[in-house]
């Protein structure tokens, strides 16, 4: 059995580094992640965050596609209440026009930021959550064959037919995208609490639609890999360190790995870390083989997008490169990257 890798990348404004760098980091990633047979690579929208630069995604998707060649490029995902339908139409139906038959469009609901700038986005906080279900289909509407005398058409957008993804953390979005009939992305690298629920719950209630004949789950993993356990090991501290500055209220940009994580690390943040990061791959090819077998084996997942939180790009392209290289071993099934 042989099952797909993509990458999900928040273009992370490292330490140090400036944005420019940080959206040309994105762009060497794509490039690698091509080259080394990944089906798609994802950015996700997030705002008024020091360590991520991709806010206006559909621009830096842009970026990213002019860049390759054949993979598929997509949102991982933008945050649909904090738009117009129409608006993400047109961005999206401009893209694939550039870009045709390479562009995806994940969806998702969470503000992406704090409430505050949230407030700045939607102007309309509560409304727009709860029209989130018929901004989906409305948006849908937009990308598909305009009815005749429709009075809004999406210019570009209109016939593109871009496929549609729902993305989340919760069992609400599973059964969204199950009546929906959408293909379903969840966020178990950093919200997996739900995540065997929400599988559970997508495939049995999903209805064949238009777009999807059959449920498919796409799951969320990290992953650094690394030539040694103890590198590997090192390079995974800064998005720990991401995670305590989080939980502490910070907003800064992506750390430094530091030697010893536990120096800045109290129980309480460690029993965090050790619950969040739960289904983290780290470590070299062998180490993190055996655990990926074992997260594909549980999970059945259709897809695995994978996040590279290293703060040096050089390590982030290796480790997306080392990943490539390996062969999965599950009882009797092998799953290779392709």
């Amino acid at each position: 059995m042989k099952i797909p890798f993509s990458v999900l990348d928040l273009a992370p404004i490292s330490e140090g580094e400036s944005i420019a760098r940080a959206l040309d980091n994105s762009k060497q990633l794509a490039i690698q992640a091509e080259q080394c047979g990944y089906r798609r690579v994802w950015l996700a929208e997030h705002h008024g965050m020091k360590g991520v630069a991709s806010s206006a995604t559909a621009v830096v998707l842009t970026h990213i596609a002019n860049a390759t060649t054949h993979i598929r490029v997509g949102s991982g995902g933008i945050m649909l209440p904090n738009h117009a339908p129409l608006v993400i139409a047109e961005q999206f139906g401009t893209l694939a026009t550039l870009f045709p038959q390479r562009i995806d469009l994940g969806l998702g609901r969470a503000p992406g930021t704090d409430m505050a700038t949230a407030k700045a986005l939607r102007r309309n906080l509560n409304n727009d959550v709860d029209n989130y279900p018929d901004d989906i289909l409305t948006l849908q509407h937009y990308l598909g064959t305009p009815e005749q005398r429709q009075s809004i058409v999406a210019v570009p957008g209109a016939n593109t037919h871009v496929p549609l993804w729902l993305l989340g953390s919760s069992l609400y979005s599973a059964q969204l995208a199950a009546r929906l009939g959408l293909p379903y992305s969840f966020a178990s690298h950093f919200a997996p609490d739900a995540l065997f629920d929400a599988i559970h719950v997508y495939r049995s209630m999903f209805s064949a639609s238009a777009q999807c004949e059959k449920p498919y789950t796409m799951v969320g993993v990290m992953a650094v890999v690394a030539d040694t356990e103890e590198q590997a090991k090192y390079l995974f501290t800064s998005v720990q360190q991401q995670f305590i500055a989080m939980r502490r209220g910070g907003n800064q940009p992506f750390a430094k790995p530091v030697d010893d994580i536990n120096a800045i690390c109290s129980p309480t943040d460690k029993a965090m870390l050790d619950n969040i990061l739960r289904y983290a791959v780290v470590g070299t090819k062998e180490t993190v083989a055996q655990k990926l077998a074992q997260f594909i084996e549980t999970t059945e997942a259709d897809e695995l997008i994978v996040s590279t939180p290293i703060h040096d790009i050089k390590a982030r392209l290796k480790s997306i490169k080392l990943l490539s290289e390996i062969d999965l071993m599950a009882n009797k099934d092998s799953y290779t990257v392709e």
